[in-house]
């Protein structure tokens, strides 16, 4: 702490509370007007439903706030950075600065200390707050909004271990039900056991799966054994879940730390095309946040300099290069989860962009 006193002046936490003032400022003007647009598109669905204040209120927008908070903070951070950094410029704050022998990469000190708060922020919701709200956000949705959605799967092939692979004709998200199940189980070249049920559905009660009018035949070579359960029931436990079938595209979000990096095991032996979804959710929780430091870095070089007409020009700027980062993070994930273009790449693209523009700017800006 003594460290930090000594190093940070008066004019830092002037810089530093002007810029995280400004930023939750704008950060919750912008996000009570998105709210207020939802509700007025989403209030039907509400209303259709019969809901109560306090149900779309714990179960909708306590888990879409954090959501939109965590959207809007690249675009928030760098208005932020250019709104207020234009103001010093234009009310000749910054010269002095510079003239008394500060130098530009002295002042931008205070600008990096706030924009670690907020990557430090970011960073910690996406690992540990993101994964719960996020569960009630599209729990409600898929539930309450997206009901006349398709919420089932079709034709599901996956393979479970090296030895099990299975097989349904269709799933249904709503009510955690398989038809026409098949199960297979080898050993080398060999089938051992093969198991049919008409239908499979999850208990969430006892976590495992419960098979009606289901058929096993255990094969030891030429010996068969064959168990009728026609118009029976059986449970039994199998390293699947329903989520494995999820017809929704927003159920990763939902996954914590440790379910994802399990999911991403599994899928290592399954190979049922989901790979690059998941590994782009686990890539996005870590190095999204650095968006701070980069247009932090964007935001004072253009701004930082006093132009006739004042903050205007600077924020129209600001504003459209934050969108250009938005609408770049997007083509970035499409052709990641669409094409084959690699997860890794295609989260940390956009920031290296940018970042290079940064440091060009950096080197244009006034000294």
């Amino acid at each position: 702490m003594n460290l930090i006193k000594g190093r940070i002046k008066i004019i830092d936490w002037y810089i530093i509370s002007k810029y995280l003032g400004t930023f939750l400022y704008t950060l919750t003007l912008f996000v009570v007007i998105i709210v207020i647009f939802d509700l007025s598109e989403k209030l039907d669905d509400f209303l259709s439903n019969n809901l109560t204040f306090w149900q779309v209120v714990s179960l909708y927008y306590a888990g879409s706030i954090p959501f939109y908070v965590n959207m809007l903070s690249p675009l928030i951070n760098f208005i932020a950075v250019i709104f207020f950094t234009a103001k010093m410029a234009d009310q000749t704050e910054i010269v002095p600065i510079l003239s008394g022998g500060v130098s530009f990469n002295r002042f931008l000190l205070p600008y990096f200390i706030s924009a670690s708060i907020i990557f430090a922020a970011n960073l910690g919701a996406n690992l540990y707050v993101l994964p719960y709200t996020n569960t009630l956000k599209n729990t409600f949705e898929n539930t309450y909004v997206k009901k006349n959605d398709p919420s089932s799967k079709s034709d599901i092939h996956m393979k479970l271990d090296a030895r099990t692979y299975i097989y349904m004709r269709s799933f249904d998200n709503k009510n955690k039900t398989g038809a026409q199940f098949s199960l297979d189980n080898f050993n080398g070249d060999e089938m051992t056991r093969k198991i049919v049920a008409d239908e499979i559905k999850w208990d969430s009660l006892k976590r495992s799966w419960k098979l009606t009018n289901y058929s096993i035949r255990d094969i030891k070579g030429l010996k068969e054994t064959m168990t009728n359960g026609a118009g029976k029931t059986k449970d039994t436990i199998l390293d699947m879940r329903p989520d494995d079938f999820s017809a929704y595209d927003n159920i990763f979000e939902n996954l914590s730390n440790q379910e994802l990096s399990d999911k991403i095991k599994k899928e290592k032996i399954r190979g049922s095309g989901i790979m690059n979804d998941l590994l782009f959710e686990r890539y996005k929780r870590y190095l999204h946040p650095l968006s701070a430091y980069v247009l932090t870095l964007i935001g004072v070089a253009l701004s930082s300099r006093k132009v006739r007409g004042g903050v205007g020009l600077p924020l129209g700027i600001g504003i459209l290069l934050s969108f250009t980062y938005i609408v770049f993070n997007q083509f970035a994930k499409m052709f990641s989860l669409k094409g084959e273009f690699p997860p890794l790449l295609a989260v940390l693209m956009p920031t290296i962009i940018f970042g290079i523009l940064g440091f060009y700017l950096l080197k244009k800006a006034p000294k």
